[in-house]
């Protein structure tokens, strides 16, 4: 088999099942210090503030490694950069396990980060590389709902493993987990050479290379898109469970149920949006229109967040940022499949990565603006104000900076010879 567009369906539903699988194990590998954290700061005598610390080193970590793990991505090819950059991550999540001081553990958390940046760009091209054009919101759709889904399930599940053989067998387990899928994965690409990848790691590519992404408008306009969206996204992770305590006095085992709920609005959001945007291709939509009205149909679903710091009744402040959670899943699936779309095969990668930077970026900020302006008794009625426009400005900038999309991702998708 000698190009990605002659898969069959049960080879590439296949690598779609391992590509959802790579992104749970990202996520199950950095949420693991957080689930245990007061297993292990009893254990290794931590402060909230340390804790903290360690934070801010894995985000900033990723953040600046999105700004290089694009490109790698891109010259790797699909088929090595997904079992280079499990296996990387899943080294550094067991190096947790033997990390005894607190200066080991920074180093942990800055490898991880650095490493699991990789995630993101290799599951966005591996989506692109796998699907046609008029298959990709689906896609895109489903890797998203499974991260909202995963951030439910996880903490249910490393206690257990915890309870059962102590906080570093579940570092060790992560990372087992994850070069076991690095060899599935090999297993099942041995035979396979996907568009703009390469025979073997070393090679370089036969085609001219291209200007830099950073000279291109697109890369810019998802770059703002993201930034705008993404904090929004990032102060309701951050956040959520202070504004229902402050708001409504939740606390411990009560904050479940909210935080149940709104991860599970986000992937239902993630789901409508690619089965919605799916069918009205199929249908024949042109598909530039059927792109930039999902972002603004979603955008207009995040307006009604401010009425949540208005809400009197518990349930009602719920469903509102259940809503929202929804509409900013729906946004980032819409966004992702718009970058498969307007970017060139070889260069998905450095645009993915480079978006990502910029959404991390944004919640960096966002965290410590929402930090001064709580601090300053100002409350989350500010905040919420950008957070529920936040999507219509990213859905703006998108339509100014591109009017016409540039569909080259789709051109040359529609170049190649129909899968079978």
């Amino acid at each position: 088999m000698n190009a990605a567009a002659f898969l069959t369906p049960g080879r590439r539903n296949l690598l779609f099942v391992l590509a959802l699988s790579a992104t749970i194990l990202n996520l199950v590998d950095r949420q693991i210090i957080s689930v245990l954290k007061p297993d292990i700061a009893a254990d290794l005598g931590w402060s909230d503030d340390d804790y903290g610390t360690l934070a801010a080193y894995f985000q900033g970590a990723a953040a600046v490694a999105f700004l290089f793990t694009g490109w790698f991505v891109d010259r790797l090819g699909v088929k090595w950069a997904n079992p280079v950059g499990v296996g990387l991550w899943s080294l550094a999540a067991m190096a947790h396990a033997v990390a005894h001081s607190f200066g080991q553990f920074v180093f942990c958390r800055i490898a991880l980060g650095a490493t699991e940046a990789m995630g993101t760009p290799a599951a966005i091209k591996t989506v692109a590389a796998i699907f046609p054009p008029e298959k990709r919101s689906n896609g895109y759709g489903l890797l998203n709902a499974v991260g909202s889904l995963g951030a439910i399930v996880t903490p249910l599940l490393i206690p257990l493993v915890a309870v059962t053989w102590g906080w570093r067998a579940a570092f060790l387990l992560g990372g087992v987990l994850g070069l076991i899928w690095a060899l599935v994965w090999l297993f099942a690409v041995r035979d396979l050479h996907f568009g703009g990848d390469h025979d073997a790691p070393g090679e370089r590519p036969a085609t001219k290379r291209g200007p830099s992404i950073l000279t291109e408008r697109r890369s810019w306009a998802i770059a703002l898109a993201k930034f705008l969206s993404d904090a929004t996204w990032w102060l309701m992770l951050f956040w959520m469970p202070d504004f229902f305590n402050r708001s409504f006095g939740l606390k411990g085992v009560a904050l479940g149920a909210p935080l149940a709920i709104a991860y599970s609005c986000a992937a239902v959001g993630a789901l409508v949006a690619g089965a919605v945007t799916t069918r009205l291709i199929a249908r024949g939509h042109d598909l530039a229109r059927v792109r930039k009205g999902a972002l603004f149909v979603a955008a207009l679903f995040a307006l009604p967040l401010p009425f949540a710091d208005l809400a009197k009744d518990y349930w009602l402040a719920v469903a509102l940022i259940g809503i929202v959670m929804a509409a900013h899943q729906a946004f980032s699936s819409s966004l992702f499949t718009l970058i498969a779309d307007v970017s060139p095969a070889e260069k998905v990668g450095r645009v993915t990565s480079f978006g990502a930077f910029a959404g991390n970026i944004g919640g960096m900020v966002i965290a410590k603006v929402a930090g001064l302006v709580l601090a300053s008794g100002l409350g989350y009625l500010p905040l919420f104000l950008f957070a529920g426009f936040s999507y219509l400005l990213a859905a703006s900038a998108i339509h100014l900076l591109m009017p016409r999309l540039p569909l080259e991702g789709v051109r040359r998708t529609q170049g190649r010879a129909p899968a079978h």
